[in-house]
């Protein structure tokens, strides 16, 4: 039996199902010691970032941790947000999508395994591998 969870599968599948319809893809994310975000962005422990291609750029939807860069307030920022801490999935402009129980899944462990917990985890990375 397998321990992935459907969440990052069914937020692939929301933001496709945006992106085909010609709609703006909206994250709600709930803000943790995980979760790389512009806190001056930050409302009560949440932000919603908008995922469009004019919005963001090196959009990566991963089984751990969704990951772009964007820009808020004229200033750049990387984004890194465990899959854990993602509340819902929504089209702006009809507000269709989904939205996940609390407590679903917990945030990812710290990088760095028996290290403090304290540190954040690395920007997933690729290698070629020959």
């Amino acid at each position: 039996m397998s321990d992935l969870s459907t969440r990052p599968y069914l937020i692939r599948a929301i933001y496709e199902w945006c992106e085909d319809s010609g709609l703006t893809p909206y994250l709600a994310v709930r803000v943790d010691a995980f979760t790389e975000v512009p806190l001056a962005y930050v409302k009560d422990g949440e932000i919603v970032l908008n995922l469009s291609a004019d919005a963001v750029r090196n959009l990566e939807l991963g089984n751990e941790f969704v990951t772009c860069s964007g820009r808020f307030g004229g200033a750049p920022f990387d984004i890194i947000v465990p899959v854990g801490a993602v509340i819902g999935i929504f089209a702006k402009e009809t507000g269709q999508g989904l939205v996940f129980q609390p407590g679903e899944h917990p945030a990812p462990p710290a990088a760095g395994g028996d290290e403090s917990g304290s540190k954040k985890p690395q920007r997933p990375q690729l290698k070629i591998v020959k």
